[in-house]
């Protein structure tokens, strides 16, 4: 009788591991014909505690997924708080490591796109959101995150 009773929640985001959600929101955005790369996405660095950029070609579509599971998780995250985020250290030589934040530009060319493709919206003091597409739309690829996992 309780077995009756009981109604399935829906996954979310959160329900599943952040590495394979990533990996799988990243193929989907490089199958998706409207999130398109900048031309300048092979030369530039992440940041500049980094000494190369990056080496793997999907690595805008990843840094992309990553960022899109981060606003959901955080809504109203602005571009600072994402450049602190994907910031590292400094190695100087023999000299003391220093933080370093990410690269600003790569953070809002994806935020921007991300906007253009209806997955996040402005908000009124300046960060981002999800928006209820954007919703959908990570929710149904954690859904089938969730359901390969289960079968394995």
């Amino acid at each position: 009788m309780a077995e009756a009773d009981f109604e399935p929640r829906a996954i979310t985001v959160r329900d599943v591991k952040p590495a394979t959600f990533i990996e799988q929101y990243a193929i989907h955005l490089k199958n998706s014909d409207r999130f398109e790369i900048p031309k300048w996405h092979d030369i530039v660095k992440t940041g500049v505690h980094k000494e190369q950029a990056p080496t793997s070609e999907d690595w805008y579509f990843i840094r992309a997924a990553s960022i899109a599971r981060k606003v959901y998780l955080k809504p109203g995250i602005g571009i600072g708080a994402l450049r602190k985020w994907y910031g590292g250290q400094y190695r100087r030589g023999s000299r003391a490591k220093v933080f370093q934040k990410a690269s600003a530009g790569i953070i809002r060319s994806i935020l921007q796109q991300l906007e253009e493709t209806k997955v996040l919206e402005q908000t009124p003091t300046g960060g981002r959101r999800i928006t209820r597409v954007g919703q959908q739309d990570l929710d149904r690829i954690a859904g089938q995150v969730a359901r390969g996992s289960s079968e394995e």
